[in-house]
C-alpha cells in the first residue's frame, strides 16, 4: 500500500508543479455538456498523472475528470481530479488542487490532496491517520452549530431553489458561511481544523474521492446528503468534524425532504 501512496503523493506534486508553473498562462479554455469549463492545463495534469499510475500499475483502474473511466472494475481504482477548482485557476485566484482518492475492492483505502501554491500536501491511508506535510492533523472539536464556520457549494445556479433553502436554514444557525469553489480546499481544511463542516450537491466522486479517507482519519465524518454510505459514485455530500454532523445532516436532509 505505501508504493500506492507514494506514488500517489510523487504525481499530485508534479502534477501541481505544471499547474504553478502555467498559472495565467492558460492557452485554451473549452465549456463541458455540465456547462462547466475546463483548460488545457486540466487535461495536461490529467495525462501526466495517469501516465504514472500506468507505468507503474498497469492494470488498476482509473476514473478521470477530463478522460473518464478506464478499467474501472479492477480492485484497484485510483480518482484523479488533476485540477480541483478550475474556474478560480481561470480567473487567477490561487484556490485550486490536485485531488488522488484510491480504492481497493470499493472502499476508500487512501488519498492525496495537493494544494501547491502553499505547498501543502495532505495524506492519508486507512487506519494510518491523516497528515498535512508529515505532520498529523485533525478535525475541530466544535460541539454546536453557532460555533461552527461551514463550507457551502457555490454552484447554486445548477439547482437553486433546493440550494438556497438549506443556505436559509443553515444560514441563522452557524457562525459563518464561506463558499471556496474548491472541494479540494475545503475538505483539507476540513480535516486539519480550519472548517468545522461542507456541503456539496453538485460534486462528482472526483472532487471528494481522496477527501474520503482524509477526513475520516482526521476524525471526521462524510456522508451522502440523505445521510447514506458515500460511494464512488456518489453525487454530493454532507462532511463535518463528526461531532455535529447529525445536526448538519438532519437539517439538509429535512430541508430537502429526502
Amino acid at each position: 500500500m505505501n508504493e500506492v501512496i507514494d506514488l500517489a503523493v510523487e504525481a499530485a506534486q508534479e502534477a501541481g508543479k505544471l499547474l504553478v508553473d502555467n498559472f495565467g498562462k492558460i492557452n485554451l479554455i473549452e465549456s463541458k455538456k455540465d456547462k462547466s469549463l475546463a483548460t488545457n492545463l486540466d487535461k495536461e495534469a490529467e495525462n501526466l498523472i495517469i501516465s504514472k499510475i500506468k507505468n507503474k500499475f498497469p492494470a488498476h483502474g482509473i476514473l478521470a475528470e477530463e478522460k473518464g473511466g478506464d478499467n474501472a472494475d479492477n480492485d484497484y481504482l485510483w480518482i484523479i481530479d488533476p485540477m480541483d477548482g478550475t474556474h478560480n485557476f481561470i480567473r487567477n485566484i490561487n484556490i485550486f488542487g490536485v485531488s488522488i482518492g484510491i480504492l481497493f475492492k470499493k472502499e476508500f483505502i487512501g488519498g492525496v490532496i495537493y494544494m501547491p501554491v502553499d505547498g501543502e500536501l495532505y495524506t492519508a491511508q486507512k487506519g494510518s491517520g491523516a497528515y498535512k506535510n508529515g505532520e498529523k492533523i485533525s478535525v475541530s472539536k466544535k460541539t454546536l452549530l453557532k460555533d461552527c464556520s461551514i463550507s457551502f457549494d457555490s454552484s447554486i445556479k445548477y439547482s437553486p431553489a433546493d440550494m438556497l433553502r438549506v443556505l436559509g436554514e443553515l444560514s441563522p444557525q452557524v457562525f459563518n458561511i464561506r463558499m471556496l469553489g474548491s472541494s479540494a480546499r475545503q475538505l483539507s481544511y476540513l480535516a486539519e481544523g480550519k472548517l468545522d463542516l461542507a456541503v456539496e450537491f453538485h460534486d462528482w466522486p472526483w472532487d471528494f474521492a481522496a477527501g474520503v479517507c482524509i477526513i475520516r482519519e482526521a476524525g471526521g465524518e462524510i456522508a451522502g446528503l440523505n445521510g447514506e454510505p458515500i460511494t464512488y459514485q456518489s453525487i454530493g455530500y454532507v462532511a463535518s468534524n463528526s461531532l455535529v454532523h447529525g445536526d448538519i445532516q438532519a437539517i439538509v436532509k429535512n430541508t430537502l425532504n429526502i
